[in-house]
């Protein structure tokens, strides 16, 4: 009885498995049909042509700007300050007259050894018509012709003294901000002001050892400063210097620069781009088309094919490239694609080779040779 309840009990439990069984069976199989014949989804993506363009062979540093003269401005005596001549911030001419300081006590010692050069010199002359003559003896001659030359550089060193105690503009620039007020006492070699000439002005900036044999005096360079960023600033390479330095193996170049307005100032940064030779032709695409991965970079191209019913349908196909120099948001392909040709510049990372795709190009970002983000 127990055996029968048992039998029974066991064929009970695998109808249910086999009922169950069946229905996942039937389930996946339809899944499996659905799959089959349900199309891929369509992918948006926004495209950009392949071109050929001329591109000069250029390197881009960052500089800083330096006057090609510049001084800290100081007196070679010291004293009160008693007469200033400039304001903060103007264009002064070599020799002008600066700044002076009291010289009330080098005038009056000036006053008393010019009387005392004159009376000497009376003296010299006198003593030379009497010598003509055998009147006066030799010795009285050059006592007074010594006497004379003493009492004239004493007035020449006085003069000189009084000099020193003014301050003139030892070349053309433009002044800054001055650090002294009248009345005030300075030592030799305290700071008056800074006078800088920039116009031309100098950039100096540094580039890896590898490109010294194409580093030639003369080559055009432009720089371009967030300052004023509409502006492109022209000048040349005029100094490559002797030597590396051993730490980082970079060289130090400079450049200088048209600054008509003194637009530029020393202790500015900009972008320094350096024009390296002739320009050449190349195949460039957006940096955004470019699937970068371990294996190679590749491309999706978007291609026009026949579908189901003669019905034209957009394709992107996978395509490997080898890339060279890029320049802003551009980049040059040195072998795979083909000007002309239209690539996927955004939204490739979602596609698979041979994936259909709608194009959109109203939100695509535009790709600029110059790039200048709003927030940088």
């Amino acid at each position: 009885m127990k055996l029968r309840s048992f039998l029974l009990a066991l064929a009970f439990l695998l109808v249910v498995v086999g009922m169950v069984a069946g229905v996942k069976t039937l389930q996946i199989g339809r899944l499996i049909s659905s799959g089959e014949t349900k199309a891929p989804p369509v992918e948006t993506v926004s495209t950009a042509p392949v071109t050929k363009e001329r591109w000069e062979l250029s390197v881009e540093s960052v500089g800083s700007l330096r006057a090609v003269q510049g001084a800290d401005l100081s007196t070679e005596e010291s004293g009160m300050v008693t007469k200033i001549f400039f304001e903060n911030g103007q264009e002064v001419k070599e020799g002008d007259l600066l700044l002076e300081l009291d010289t009330q006590t080098e005038e009056a010692n000036l006053r008393s050894a010019e009387a005392e050069a004159d009376l000497a010199r009376t003296v010299y002359d006198r003593t030379k018509q009497l010598r003509v003559n055998s009147t006066v003896p030799q010795s009285e001659m050059d006592a007074a012709d010594s006497n004379l030359r003493k009492m004239t550089a004493l007035v020449e060193q006085l003069r000189s003294t009084i000099r020193e105690k003014q301050l003139r503009a030892p070349f053309t620039g433009r002044l800054g901000i001055r650090e002294v007020n009248l009345g005030q006492f300075v030592d030799q070699g305290d700071k008056i002001v800074s006078l800088q000439s920039l116009d031309p002005i100098f950039v100096d900036f540094l580039l890896p050892q590898q490109l010294l044999s194409k580093l030639i005096t003369g080559c055009p360079l432009r720089v371009l400063t967030d300052v004023y960023p509409e502006k492109v600033f022209e000048g040349k390479l005029t100094a490559v210097n002797a030597e590396i330095d051993p730490v980082t193996r970079n060289i130090r170049l400079q450049g200088t620069l048209n600054n008509p307005g003194d637009l530029l100032r020393p202790g500015m940064f900009g972008r320094v781009l350096l024009s390296l030779g002739e320009a050449s032709e190349v195949t460039t695409i957006p940096l955004t088309a470019v699937v970068a991965a371990t294996y190679g970079d590749s491309v999706f191209v978007i291609e026009e094919k026949a579908g189901e019913g003669g019905v034209a349908k957009t394709v992107a196909t996978q395509r490997f490239i080898r890339t060279g120099r890029a320049k802003g948001d551009f980049i040059a392909v040195t072998e795979g694609l083909q000007p002309g040709e239209t690539v996927v510049s955004a939204g490739a990372f979602k596609l698979r080779n041979g994936a259909i795709v709608e194009v959109n190009n109203d939100m695509a970002p535009r790709p600029e040779r110059q790039p200048r983000p709003e927030d940088s």
